[in-house]
């Protein structure tokens, strides 16, 4: 299985597009310029207003809308948030305050948000989903900063192995070693990646973590909330830690700005990975040339087609995804209804778990799948489903099929669903609805040589339209439309049929190739 990153990055946005067996998998987007509230990003924020009947409060982080927090999610250990936060201006070495915290008062689970939180108060948080819809950002107190292959927690002082890591040898390893190196009034969770890693690359990297945490108190100290005072990384580099392992092939960048960061990020969390990043120089666009934009153009419709004539129908609300598997023309002679509805709801839910990545969405997902009466094949397609769902990273749930024949997913859901708008303008209407009449084209076309062959002076030119248009204009060797226009203006035309050109389109150019306008 090969699995490619390509990388576009222009002077609008850098898109992002994962590539596995050709096929596209993830499509992510990034925009330059534009102030981005992204998951992980730590803001210094201001408690604007406390909520007792929802036990949460909502918090400026300085975007137009304000950001919400639970009680349940300002963590077992806010107090020591709160008392940093608090006494972080008064002038006391930073390092010393860290460390003089006891992280022993832990904060009561069934207590109310008005006991702890006040109005204008400063308050620590971290973004764990982006603003979406009409809502804020959601947020929580429970500061982490991950890397490759640890999450750093401030004010924490345990150690958590991944779940994936099954050796209790290669634990007892982790856990001896990172105890060793921790800092005071600092936790870690050692992710799967730090499986059988050496001791210098894991202390290199919570050093660069605990360093990124201490480089934030300056701002928190000298700037006023709200303030963001630590970023995530960007788009790219986020991808490529979570993702970067030993199946991917190639990594292929158009800037040569972004390969660089690229390179030296790869440099220190998987140095033997280096070779795979490639500057891309060719001259076609690097979407097109790894055919990602006619990828995008076919699946990011409302209607998605699928093999042997079979399409899923995906349709967005407020509330919830809907996804409508349809059979199309797809008929198999020879096999029953519950094989033929079992067939095509198969072939469904591979794109449907292709698309709920490649769209990122997220929510509530009901499918409708085509009605099967025998249980064993309803059971086969849950458990195909569970199975495509694994290299989802986004947590997830999924429920057998209801005897309606309706599949419900949850998916987590931490910024808005991937939107790309893939109809285009009528060339013939320009969106009006309403185009010339056909039998007025050539006089139409007759005005716009006129005007090009007297005001302009142009002799020779080129007319690209339609084939239709293109035999209607050429009809007859000595007497068509063509010819009159040639005799008449003294100048030569070569009509050139275009299928891609829709049935009225018509473009004129000169001999060099220059579109006349």
């Amino acid at each position: 299985m090969n699995k490619n990153l390509i990388i576009n990055v222009n002077s609008t946005e850098v898109s992002i597009a994962l590539l596995q067996d050709g096929r596209l998998i993830e499509l992510h987007k990034e925009e330059h310029g534009e102030r981005r509230f992204s998951v992980g990003d730590i803001y210094l924020g201001k408690v604007k207003k406390i909520m007792p009947a929802l036990n949460a409060a909502f918090v400026n982080i300085g975007d137009d809308k304000d950001a919400f927090v639970h009680y349940l999610d300002l963590g077992l250990n806010f107090k020591a948030f709160d008392l940093f936060a608090k006494q972080i201006s008064s002038g006391r070495p930073m390092k010393d305050l860290y460390s003089s915290i006891r992280i022993n008062s832990i904060l009561e689970k069934e207590g109310r948000i008005d006991s702890v939180l006040s109005v204008g108060q400063p308050i620590i948080v971290q973004i764990v989903k982006e603003p979406i819809s009409t809502k804020g950002s959601r947020l929580t107190s429970e500061i982490s900063l991950a890397g490759r292959n640890l999450v750093l927690l401030p004010f924490a002082d345990k150690v958590s192995i991944s779940q994936k890591i099954t050796s209790k040898e290669e634990k007892k390893r982790l856990e001896h070693l990172l105890y060793s190196i921790l800092p005071k009034n600092y936790g870690v969770i050692v992710r799967t990646a730090a499986e059988g890693k050496k001791a210098a690359v894991l202390d290199a990297e919570l050093k660069i973590l605990v360093k990124k945490w201490e480089d934030s108190w300056s701002i928190m100290s000298s700037e006023k909330a709200p303030c963001l005072v630590a970023t995530e990384n960007s788009r790219t580099t986020t991808m490529l830690r979570d993702l970067l392992n030993e199946s991917f092939t190639n990594i292929y960048v158009n800037d040569e700005s972004v390969f660089e960061e690229i390179k030296e990020y790869i440099s220190i969390i998987s140095p033997e990975q280096e070779k795979i990043v490639k500057l891309y120089t060719g001259h076609e666009p690097i979407f097109d040339h790894y055919d990602v934009i006619r990828q995008i153009k076919g699946a990011f419709g409302r209607v998605v087609p699928m093999r042997q004539g079979a399409y899923i129908v995906i349709e967005h609300t407020e509330a919830l995804h809907v996804v409508d598997v349809n059979s199309g023309i797809r008929v198999r002679s020879g096999v029953d209804q519950d094989q033929h509805a079992f067939d095509v709801n198969m072939i469904a839910a591979d794109e449907i778990a292709r698309q709920l990545r490649l769209r990122d969405m997220g929510g509530i997902i009901i499918i409708d799948f085509i009605d099967m009466d025998d249980n064993e094949y309803k059971q086969k397609l849950y458990k195909h489903m569970q199975e495509l769902m694994l290299e989802d990273r986004a947590k997830h749930n999924i429920l057998p099929l209801t005897k309606f024949g309706l599949m419900q997913i949850t998916r987590q859901r931490v910024r808005p669903a991937t939107e790309v708008k893939t109809s285009e303008k009528c060339p013939s209407c320009n969106g009006t609805g309403e185009v010339t009449s056909t039998i007025l084209i050539d006089e139409k076309l007759e005005r716009e040589l006129a005007f090009y062959a007297k005001e302009k002076a142009v002799k020779k030119f080129v007319l690209r339209v339609n084939p239709i248009v293109e035999a209607y204009l050429t009809k007859g060797i000595f007497n068509s439309i063509k010819s009159r226009w040639c005799k008449k203006y003294k100048v030569s035309v070569k009509v050139v049929p275009d299928s891609e050109y829709a049935f009225l389109q018509a473009v004129w150019f000169n001999q060099t190739g220059e579109r006349l306008e």
